[in-house]
C-alpha cells in the first residue's frame, strides 16, 4: 500500500477532459463516457473525485477550448486544480488537496495519454501513491505527423508497462472501467 502515512483512502482523479484536448482524441465519446460512468460511481461510493484542468497559451482561461466537456458536469463541492505543467502535481494544489482528504490511492482517467496522464501517474509514484491507471477511460489526439506511434499503440503501450509497474511499499496497475474497486488495490 501507499507510502504515505495515515492516507487510507481513494479518490478518482479526472486529468483535463477539456474540450480543446479531447475534441480530436482517439475514441473520444467512449473514453468520455467511461469517465462519466466513473465519477458517477465514485460519487455513489463517496469516493473523492478530484478535477484537473489545464491551461496554457493554447488552453486559455475561459475559452471554450478550457473547459470541461459538456458531458462532465464537476460538483461545485469537488475540489478543481489548475495546472499549466504535464505532471498534476507540478507547482498545484494537488498534493494538499489529496491530504486533506485523506488519500493515499489515485484511480487515474482523462488525457492525453502519452503526456499528462504519464506525467501525472509516474509524479504520484514517484511521491509515494498508489496509482492505477484506468485502461479504457484515457486517449490521446494522433501525433503519428510528429513520429509517434498511432493512438491506439500509444494506449496499448502504457497500458501494457503500467501494468507491470513496481515499487517498493507501492501499488500500480491497470483496470477496466467494468472492474474498477475503489475500496480495494488495483
Amino acid at each position: 500500500m501507499t507510502t504515505l502515512e495515515n492516507r487510507p483512502n481513494t479518490a478518482l482523479l479526472v486529468i483535463d477532459v477539456q474540450n480543446g484536448v479531447v475534441k480530436g482524441a482517439h475514441e473520444r465519446d467512449a473514453v468520455v463516457a467511461n469517465v462519466a460512468g466513473l465519477v458517477e460511481k465514485a460519487r455513489r461510493e463517496q469516493v473523492p473525485v478530484v478535477w484537473v484542468q489545464h491551461s496554457d497559451e493554447g488552453l486559455a482561461p475561459e475559452s471554450d477550448d478550457w473547459r470541461i466537456v459538456p458531458e462532465l458536469a464537476p460538483d461545485d463541492a469537488e475540489p478543481l486544480v489548475e495546472k499549466n505543467y504535464g505532471d498534476s502535481f507540478e507547482d498545484t494544489t494537488l498534493e494538499s488537496v489529496l491530504s486533506g482528504l485523506g488519500v493515499g490511492r489515485l484511480v487515474v482517467v482523462g488525457a492525453q495519454t502519452d503526456a499528462c496522464i504519464r506525467s501525472t501517474l509516474h509524479g504520484a509514484f514517484a511521491r509515494g501513491y498508489d496509482a492505477t491507471l484506468v485502461k479504457d477511460a484515457h486517449t490521446t489526439e494522433d501525433q503519428s505527423a510528429w513520429g509517434a506511434p498511432p493512438p491506439d499503440q500509444v494506449i496499448a503501450h502504457t497500458n501494457l508497462y503500467w501494468t507491470y509497474q513496481t515499487a517498493p511499499g507501492r501499488t500500480a496497475g491497470t483496470v477496466e472501467t467494468k472492474d474498477v474497486d475503489f475500496g480495494g488495490t488495483s
